[in-house]
């Protein structure tokens, strides 16, 4: 049975490795799936994710940054998302709206109802089956990307009074949304995988029990 899966979280939450393993739990299980990331997954994706992310040196307002965000989205639905559940597959994505609430939102300052209503036109009101919100303190994420050798990208330079405010946006929208489900992110990653997994096979038994 096709699922919408979301994995959310601030950076150096783990949600790539988290993906990954999934993928490979998927794939010995014999279940059909597509990962992908947001921003990108698609051509016009990666295009736009080079703007908000690697191009350090630009001045992007905060309007144009959700524009741009937004509009990598509705090619994402369109060209990923939304085949690979009418083939029945299940979709495992790197982020999704909840990022787009939390850091053009929470972050920003752009006022949350206008970021919902924006992305309902992206997504056409597809909502994914279920949120899985990592969560560790912003300094362990960064002090993971920095042991992993990861520089900070566009978005991610705004300092860390900005990705306070994105955990907290992340937190509250967990609080607030009953597709949402909080994991601790903390921990070795194969162990942080067994509580993802747990969490999915209680959730969907009849996609992912095995």
């Amino acid at each position: 049975m096709s699922r919408f899966i979301v994995l959310e979280g601030v950076e150096g939450a783990g949600k790539s490795t988290q993906v990954r393993l999934l993928a490979a739990w998927l794939t010995a299980a014999g279940v059909p799936h597509v990962c992908a990331r947001e921003p990108g997954g698609t051509p016009v994706g990666e295009a736009i994710r080079g703007v908000l992310l690697e191009a350090r040196e630009l001045d992007v307002p905060a309007a144009t940054e959700l524009f741009l965000m937004l509009g990598a989205r509705a090619a994402f639905v369109r060209d990923v998302v939304r085949p690979a559940l009418a083939r029945g597959e299940v979709v495992i994505a790197d982020r999704f709206d909840f990022s787009t609430f939390a850091y053009q939102g929470y972050g920003r300052g752009i006022p949350l109802e206008d970021v919902r209503r924006l992305n309902e036109v992206a997504t056409g009101g597809l909502r994914p089956d279920a949120y899985l919100v990592l969560d560790v303190p912003v300094d362990e994420g960064a002090r993971r990307q920095e042991a992993e050798g990861k520089a900070p990208d566009r978005i991610e330079a705004a300092g860390r009074g900005f990705l306070e405010r994105v955990r907290t946006g992340y937190l509250e929208l967990t609080a607030q949304d009953g597709r949402a489900h909080g994991v601790d992110g903390r921990g070795e990653a194969e162990l942080v995988h067994d509580r993802v997994r747990a969490l999915l096979e209680s959730l969907f038994p009849e996609t992912f029990a095995t």
